[in-house]
């Protein structure tokens, strides 16, 4: 305790006078109070003395600036930028002194200030600067502005996706200059690319070529990238690069430490606590550092002279985010470079059909290398046909045939074998063995699934079920229809006793593994790196990737097959991979040939010809029926608008989905190309309107979304 509380050393009679001492230095020292202040009868400041704030309110009819009174003892601090606090709500009933009073106080952001208020009546003071730090610059507010507008949704949600939480000791940090441009690299691995070479030399001219770079089989895309990042940093700009998840980022930070050195770029993750993902954000706005690579909020980064973006993995749902009003990251870097007319690469194994049409509508070139490239580093892709048919009759029914054994067997002799099983846990899908009806919960409808203890319970709620019997025919047996991975790596040790076996997924997820003989069963999305690659893969369960009833389901399968396909040794080091699928099927055959570019080519081309994404733009808006029919109607949409149902919406685990009981519906609106902009206008305005009139309650009774990801 402090000897403000009487406990501290010194005798009895001396503690009156050292407490009269301390407040009289506190007084002097005129350090501000706890609760920020009304500023009664304060006068303002001679210049700009009114603030335009856009308080941090998520409802779209306050998606708005409001007028506030700069007081004079804050006029230094209340800069264009800075986080303040406002109170928000007090009506015009309680006046004094000119200023309004009362209302809950609120957080946000001052945005300009000016001579005269559009408001006429009185105006409330600003309560406090919470730092005067200016986060919020004039680019980063138009930016997140337009994607506001693009998604339908209210700035001051994007800016909290844009925006990390403030920390102070972060902010008290002093920050070195930024480091002198380096020079520019070398092409190195970017030869394997014809137009790899004049991709970096046109970077490091101060260019700004836009790319997607369908990249080679192997652990170089995280070195490629790095060299790029240098090439942009060689012409005195910034460089910004987007990953889908936390372990590829850490990925590209090693390379960056490998090419540039450290100190030459930060890092900026969801997982690196408040503190240090500060930090990494305040140095990058400062301009200490130039270069940036992170997860989906990085897409935000305030780079300075940005002169690259760079995306991995555009078809990782990680690049969806899950919070209002939903922005995808290639959509925003797609903003960002044509807004600051810096330089694109979105680059993957595969290729969606969203960056085919980057390249159909000439927005973008192409960087892919030559077949006989690709033959040479990719391994050899494997089906189950018609000799291996005619040589064991049950191959194709069969969840591992005979040819995924032979394979596993003479590739483990070589090193290890990757195992790639589309669910996780033990038996995570049952259903009953007389009438294969799904096995679902009586609570709230999800799946049954079984526990390596032999327990079932249900994978929403995660209820036990003691007592379960078919609701259509009375049976009392279950029959598994998926295996998960860990029931996987429990048959493959049964079957390959002397090899160990490791397990990769959503609870522990492997980032690399010895180059020793070993099984490595893993779930999509967790395969980690293997010491000079994997001998084999076996891709097991390709009907349940593929019988997904969504628009992307195939799309989606072979994204996932080439990122594990990738990670396997090329085809002159003998590696191998079974894909346990039909052969005939398009995405399979395109993995065989591995011409993830044609398939997206004529999947762009078949939803061209029929009106889907990304030809048209869509929105999907869900709720109850009464609700969404009511928001329907009510909505002044394009007349070129498409209504597309409404249909029932399946009971999904986690946000998103109706709760327990309720039934909802879906309607999906379409309109041609050009018209997207009005639509989620009109949406936005929908929105407002029926917030306004019913309150925030009435907003939240339908969930709007432009650009869903699923469609059905």
């Amino acid at each position: 305790m402090s000897s403000e509380n009487g406990t501290g050393s010194g005798s009895g009679e001396d503690e009156p006078e050292q407490l009269a001492l301390i407040r009289e230095t506190v007084r002097q020292a005129k350090v501000p109070r706890a609760k920020p202040r009304t500023h009664r009868g304060a006068p303002l400041a001679e210049r700009l003395p009114v603030a335009r704030v856009l308080v941090n309110k998520g409802v779209l009819h306050l998606d708005r600036y409001f007028e506030y009174a700069v007081p004079r003892e804050l006029d230094a601090d209340a800069q264009p930028g800075v986080r303040v606090r406002v109170r928000f709500g007090a009506g015009t009933r309680n006046v004094r002194g000119g200023r309004r009073e009362g209302g809950g106080l609120i957080d946000g952001f001052l945005v300009e200030r000016v001579e005269e208020a559009e408001y006429q009546g009185p105006l409330a003071a600003l309560a406090q600067v919470v730092s005067p730090e200016p986060v919020l610059d004039p680019a980063l507010l138009d930016l997140t502005r337009a994607v506001a507008d693009r998604y339908a949704g209210s700035l001051a949600d994007v800016l909290q996706l844009a925006v990390p939480p403030r920390h102070g000791k972060a902010e008290a940090e002093e920050f070195p200059p930024p480091p002198a441009p380096p020079a520019a690299p070398a092409p190195g691995s970017w030869q394997c690319y014809p137009r790899g070479p004049e991709f970096l030399s046109s970077l490091a001219g101060g260019g700004a070529p836009r790319a997607v770079w369908t990249a080679l089989p192997g652990p170089g895309w995280a070195t490629e990238i790095g060299l790029a990042v240098q090439a942009a940093l060689a012409s005195g700009r910034g460089a910004l690069v987007v990953v889908p998840t936390v372990r590829l980022a850490e990925r590209v930070d090693r390379a960056l430490r490998e090419v540039l050195g450290p100190g030459q770029h930060a890092l900026l993750t969801a997982d690196a606590g408040q503190q240090r993902r500060y930090r990494e954000w305040l140095a990058v706005r400062r301009g200490a550092v130039r270069a940036v690579v992170g997860t989906r909020a990085a897409m935000f980064a305030p780079v300075r002279d940005l002169g690259l973006v760079v995306l991995w993995d555009d078809g990782d749902a990680h690049h969806s985010d899950d919070h209002a009003p939903f922005p995808h990251v290639r959509e925003v870097l797609e903003l960002r470079a044509s807004r600051d007319k810096c330089a694109f690469l979105a680059g993957s194994w595969s290729c969606t059909v969203e960056a085919a049409q980057l390249v159909s509508s000439g927005w973008a070139g192409t960087l892919a290398a030559p077949r006989e490239t690709v033959r040479r580093v990719a391994p050899t892709v494997r089906t189950i046909g018609d000799l291996d048919d005619a040589r064991d009759e049950a191959a194709r029914a069969a969840r591992l045939p005979s040819l995924a054994w032979e394979v596993a067997r003479g590739a483990l002799r070589e090193g290890p074998v990757l195992v790639q099983v589309p669910r996780r846990g033990y038996v995570p899908r049952l259903a009953c063995q007389r009438c294969r009806t799904p096995a679902r919960c009586r609570h709230c409808a999800g799946p049954l699934e079984a526990r390596e203890q032999g327990e079932l319970c249900c994978g929403w709620c995660g209820r036990g079920e003691g007592d379960w019997h078919c609701a259509e025919c009375g049976g009392v047996r279950l029959r598994a229809q998926v295996v998960g991975a860990r029931r996987t790596a429990e048959e493959l040790g049964r079957a390959f006793p002397a090899v160990p076996v490791r397990t990769s997924g959503r609870d522990h997820v492997l980032d690399t593994v010895p180059g020793h003989p070993a099984l490595v069963v893993s779930t999509p999305g967790a395969e980690p790196v293997a010491e000079g690659g994997y001998a084999a893969a076996l891709l097991l369960d390709g009907w349940a990737m593929l019988g997904r009833a969504d628009l992307r389901a195939g799309e989606e399968a072979l994204r996932r097959w080439m990122s594990a396909a990738a990670l396997v040794r090329g085809q002159e080091a003998g590696g191998a991979v079974v894909i346990v699928a039909e052969p005939t099927l398009r995405p399979v055959q395109a993995l065989v040939r591995w011409d993830p570019v044609g398939h997206a080519q004529r999947e762009l081309a078949e939803r061209a010809e029929l009106g889907f994404p990304p030809v048209s733009r869509m929105a999907s808006v869900t709720g109850r029926p009464e609700a969404v029919a009511q928001f329907v109607a009510g909505a002044e949409l394009p007349p070129d608008v498409e209504v597309l149902g409404p249909v029932p919406v399946a009971p999904t685990r986690g946000p998103g989905g109706p709760p327990a009981g309720e039934s909802w519906e879906r309607v999906l609106l379409r309109v041609p190309p050009g018209t997207g902009a009005a639509l989620a206008r009109a949406l936005k305005e929908a929105r407002a309107g029926r917030a306004a009139r019913g309150g925030a309650g009435a907003a939240e009774g339908v969930r709007v979304r432009v650009d869903p990801p699923d469609i059905g």
